[in-house]
């Protein structure tokens, strides 16, 4: 176990507490900003199948709240919503500095929304009706972009992590991880050299899930059990506990 002193901005905390994090995995979280319950539930139904996290708001209201607290990996964006218009809620993440990225689902076609829609800083903009596998690919790619450069493949030193086949190799040979544990190495190697509250690696692998645990100690299992696996395949140990905070991914 080593025990490192920290610099406070460095630190990766929950959004609640006022610093962003970084969300950057294959399993993504999404928010589904939809009014019409059955396209909401049908698009929520083949995200979580694909293994992802889906929030869900269904008024301007519902959605602002959400964007207030969570960070996403893909906002899926209606135009027209019962309480308020969508285009105002892309102005409010401008505002705010987030950089999720954004996708307009919307039955307007006219080419000056599109323009506008695009210009306020949605990633793409996609006109209903369309087919998921197509929505799902556009998601996909808004990450890829915006995360990855467009990239599959992430490498630090020995470990080889492929976002596409969902594999993790050790000096060219495969280990096997459990999704949350690939999540969680994901997390930790994309924001390597930075201390992660306990707190921020929990909200950003469970979602909001994560509310209804009573404390946060059990991410030191899976933490642990990530460590055993790459260590036992001969990876060096990068995981150092940063005493009363939480973990750093770190070689030095």
């Amino acid at each position: 176990m080593h025990l490192l002193w920290i610099n406070p901005d460095s630190l990766i905390l929950p959004a609640s507490e006022s610093l962003q994090i970084l969300t950057l995995y294959l399993f993504m979280k999404f928010l589904i900003v939809e009014d019409e319950e059955g396209l909401r539930n049908s698009i929520n139904q083949y995200l979580t199948v694909e293994g992802n996290i889906c929030d869900h708001a269904s008024t301007y209201e519902q959605g602002y709240q959400k964007l207030s607290i969570y960070d996403y990996d893909c906002i899926l964006l209606d135009l027209t919503l019962p309480d308020g218009e969508g285009l105002q809620l892309l102005k409010y993440l401008k505002k705010i500095n987030k950089a999720d990225g954004v996708l307009i689902i919307s039955a307007r076609n006219s080419l000056d929304q599109k323009i506008e829609g695009l210009s306020l800083g949605a990633d793409d903009y996609l006109i209903k009706p369309f087919h998921l596998s197509e929505l799902y690919a556009r998601v996909q790619s808004i990450v890829r972009r915006r995360h990855f450069n467009g990239n599959s493949i992430l490498h630090f030193n020995e470990i080889e992590i492929d976002t596409t086949a969902k594999e993790t190799k050790v000096n060219g040979k495969p280990i096997y991880l459990t999704r949350k544990e690939f999540e969680l190495l994901l997390y930790f190697v994309v924001n390597k050299n930075k201390v992660i509250s306990k707190a921020a690696a929990v909200i950003h692998i469970w979602g909001d899930d994560a509310d209804m645990a009573d404390s946060f100690d059990f991410i030191y299992t899976h933490i642990k059990n990530v460590r055993k696996k790459l260590t036992d395949s001969g990876c060096k140990d990068y995981f150092h506990s940063v005493y009363g905070v939480g973990y750093k991914f770190t070689d030095s």
